[in-house]
């Protein structure tokens, strides 16, 4: 694990955390623009009132425009997926194929994808800035993800050095490997706690078509009962496919 240790352009591309909380949001021409230590990303809300900035008034038109914001891209998304994916489709969530990188994955239904530079792909819930989705995408000369190690190295290795801030306490609660089709992959379990909040995370990693996947998904501990069955189907849904 030598080659993602200790590395802090790897860190801000792999790390979850790195990933703004909702502190405050601004209407910016017709997006919502959210800010945390320098990293800003928007998030589409055209059909929020003018004068509409409040979290609950966000929470409202969210509410009522998932069918018009998120079915509309939906059905256009499912004409591009191939049917094999497409049957792996659950209610209540979303699928994304990337065919560039070779990877899919089921995200809660209402979650926004959002573009935060150096991750590959984002989703989040823009009410509970906790509950996100990363995925991230780097080459690599291994085969097999056994190359680096057992699944509870290699977790507590990326937990330490790359999937959380060095300032926060982290803890490894379960790390263990499953094959599907051919891919080996280490799926992880851990809590990172920070002074103002504690994040219950999943982890799903991988190698194929030359390169390193993560993906990481998690939510804020109190909010954690209620959405870890969600969390491990996103976990669940992650593969990697031949490009």
């Amino acid at each position: 694990m030598a080659s993602l240790q200790n590395s802090p352009s790897v860190y801000h591309t792999l790390s979850p955390y790195s990933l703004p909380q909702v502190g405050g949001a601004q209407k910016n021409h017709g997006m919502l623009s959210f800010c945390r230590r320098g990293l800003s990303f928007l998030v589409r809300a055209e059909q929020s009132s003018p004068n509409s900035t409040s979290l609950s008034q966000v929470r409202f038109g969210r509410r009522e425009l998932i069918a018009v914001s998120v079915i509309a891209p939906w059905v256009s998304m499912v004409n591009q997926t191939p049917p094999s994916f497409a049957a792996e489709s659950k209610k209540g969530f979303l699928l994304v194929t990337d065919k560039k990188d070779g990877y899919s994955f089921l995200y809660p239904f209402g979650w926004q994808e959002v573009v935060i530079e150096g991750q590959d792909k984002v989703f989040k819930d823009v009410i509970e800035p906790l509950e996100s989705i990363s995925v991230n995408v780097i080459p690599t000369v291994k085969q097999d993800i056994r190359d680096f190690g057992p699944p509870q190295q290699v977790a507590e290795t990326l937990i330490k050095k790359v999937l959380a801030p060095p300032s926060q306490k982290t803890k490894l609660i379960e790390a263990k490997e499953h094959g599907a089709d051919g891919k080996i992959y280490y799926t992880f379990e851990f809590v990172a706690q920070a002074p103002n909040f504690t994040r219950h995370a999943l982890s799903a990693i991988a190698i194929g078509n030359g390169k390193f996947y993560t993906l990481t998904t998690g939510a804020n501990e109190r909010r954690w009962e209620k959405m870890k069955d969600k969390l491990q189907m996103v976990i669940d849904s992650f593969e990697i496919f031949n490009v």
